[in-house]
């Protein structure tokens, strides 16, 4: 991501509207996440102004590979990514336009700052096949009971930022016990997160320790044997930031994007992909922040020693 600091060109000046206008050019966006999300917020904005939304949709990884490699043309205006490290990432380098928008009124302010803001949050969780025979867990731990014995997948942290943070932050607070268990208890790491959960849908593994809830929600609405808990003793959560881009020709329009994402039809889009919408206001069919113990999280130690971490989490689970 260095490679194109040097790239950089500097932002038009920020016009006084805040809303886009027909006329105005088309605007990109970036977006890791649910792909019809992305495209049901960029048609619906469409409609709103007449400006025509150009998406790529991946994962945050592959996002910043592209980013990457158009760093001597950067076309991105908009980015929406999947951790909220990329935004604190971006801000340090001086890449990202302040914006607050008047629909971020009732996103809550630790969603929030001067540069990003939540489009969504999701949160992990255990991913749980009911018709696999076990006992339902109610505890991280409980995956490492006998009844779990080579039944549990756990996505790959060096894939999932998410995954992480969850890993971190037990880490912090129980060491490495728990890990050790698991390896112990025959858990395998099975890749990016729905691999690791597919192997639980389809009945051959019973559980995912540390499931994205979004995606299990989404597939048991669809009828699929899945449940997903919350554990009592607390799990992590991952807000999705919205940012701009300061090398975005339509910063205007950009920001009238934000606007929309935000705006009650926005954010009932978002709870109808089961991610928890960023407004307290809007109501979702889900467990919501209040619902939930949330685990800390210092960002800035834990990514401080991410390569470390990484390398003993390898160490015990080696896929």
């Amino acid at each position: 991501m260095r490679a194109f600091t040097a790239a950089m060109g500097l932002a038009l000046a920020l016009g006084a509207s805040l809303m886009a206008s027909p006329a105005m050019a088309d605007i990109t966006v970036y977006s890791a996440g649910p792909g019809g999300l992305i495209d049901k917020l960029a048609k619906g904005y469409t409609e709103k102004t007449g400006v025509k939304v150009n998406v790529f949709q991946a994962t945050t990884g592959k996002i910043m590979a592209r980013i990457e490699s158009e760093a001597a043309n950067p076309v991105v205006d908009v980015l929406i990514s999947a951790s909220w490290d990329t935004a604190s990432d971006f801000a340090k380098r001086g890449w990202l336009v302040a914006y607050a928008s008047p629909n971020a009124a009732m996103v809550p302010d630790f969603l929030k700052n001067d540069t990003a803001v939540a489009q969504g949050i999701s949160a992990l969780g255990i991913a749980w096949n009911p018709a696999s025979g076990t006992p339902r867990p109610t505890e991280w731990a409980d995956l490492a009971k006998p009844a779990y014995k080579d039944l549990v997948t756990l996505p790959d942290p060096a894939q999932s930022g998410a995954s992480f943070e969850l890993v971190a932050a037990l880490q912090a607070k129980n060491g490495w016990g728990l890990f050790k268990d698991l390896a112990a208890n025959g858990a395998i790491v099975a890749g990016a997160n729905a691999e690791a959960l597919n192997p639980v849908m389809q009945g051959a593994k019973a559980a995912v320790f540390g499931a994205v809830d979004y995606i299990s929600l989404a597939a048991k609405a669809k009828g699929e044997s899945i449940d997903v808990i919350f554990p009592a003793s607390g799990t992590v959560i991952a807000p999705r930031p919205m940012m701009i881009l300061k090398w975005s020709k339509q910063p205007d329009a950009s920001k009238a994007f934000i606007d929309y994402v935000l705006s009650d039809e926005g954010q009932k889009a978002v709870a109808a992909t089961y991610l928890m919408p960023a407004r307290s206001d809007v109501k979702a069919n889900r467990p919501l922040i209040s619902d939930l113990k949330i685990l800390p999280v210092d960002a800035a130690a834990v990514y401080g020693t991410r390569d470390t971490t990484l390398a003993e989490f390898a160490k015990l689970l080696a896929k």
